[in-house]
């Protein structure tokens, strides 16, 4: 009975996981641009912080797959 309902607890968790993270992402790129737009001298700043968030936010994404393999191969 559990194992039917594995393939879909690991599709909600990576589909959300994606979700969230590709919205976050969206939002810091959103953000960035429209600094860079008012004020095009702080590139060098606005990047950095861009990237850095963006790597925190695309782990959110990495961890909701490493939580869908967990779901699927261990539990």
């Amino acid at each position: 009975m559990a194992s039917e309902w594995q393939p879909i607890g690991a599709a909600l968790s990576m589909g959300l996981g994606a979700v969230g993270s590709g919205l976050g992402i969206g939002m810091l790129a959103n953000g960035a641009l429209q600094s860079l737009g008012r004020n095009p001298e702080a590139r060098g700043p606005v990047q950095q912080s861009m990237i850095l968030a963006i790597a925190f936010t695309e782990a959110i994404a990495i961890y909701s797959l490493v939580v869908a393999i967990l779901i699927l191969f261990v539990l």
